[in-house]
């Protein structure tokens, strides 16, 4: 088995962490921070805005059990790719979305699904997801690693990742683990 990585960023990435973790083929889901002109930089630092980096997620996941077509579908189905900066309260450039591909391959497919959802007039306004390749990844502190699974009754959890889980489930419960 040979995996594959996909790196993404729409809003916080606890969310992003907590749905992704529940899918079939997705072996390993890290928060880190990525596209920022500072090196190894800290929370502190990312949520000021002003590093340039945004909070994403790595996504190591196996091709044979899902593809990475469905990794996008779940991607633009939990956030708004068509507000800059800006997940719900969460605002500033540490939560724009964003691809940070790994590879030609998975740049073709994420620009020929915006295509498609742009035809299809899958959102209201125009999508403003951006697409880069990925140079570097630097992981998240350790406090926020598996942030939803250890603090479920935070309110921020609660409130904003626990209701994403529950619209999420019931859209792609075929390929939930």
């Amino acid at each position: 088995m040979s995996s594959e990585t996909a790196v993404f960023g729409g809003g916080c990435f606890w969310c992003l962490e907590a749905v992704f973790s529940r899918l079939k083929g997705v072996e390993d889901v890290e928060p880190g921070y990525s596209a920022g002109k500072e090196p190894d930089p800290v929370y502190e630092q990312v949520s000021t805005g002003r590093t340039g980096h945004a909070e994403v997620v790595r996504i190591e996941f196996d091709p044979e059990e899902i593809s990475y077509r469905q990794l996008l579908e779940v991607f633009f189905y939990i956030h708004d790719p068509t507000t800059p900066n800006r997940q719900g309260n969460d605002v500033g450039p540490q939560y724009r979305s964003i691809i940070l591909t790994a590879s030609p391959k998975q740049e073709k497919e994420a620009r020929d699904y915006i295509e498609v959802l742009q035809k299809e007039k899958a959102f209201n306004n125009p999508i403003v997801t951006e697409i880069t390749s990925l140079n570097r990844f630097y992981p998240a502190e350790s406090y926020h690693q598996k942030y939803f699974e250890q603090n479920r009754f935070q309110p921020y959890c609660q409130v904003v990742i626990q209701p994403k889980m529950e619209k999420f489930s019931q859209k792609f419960k075929d390929i939930l683990k």
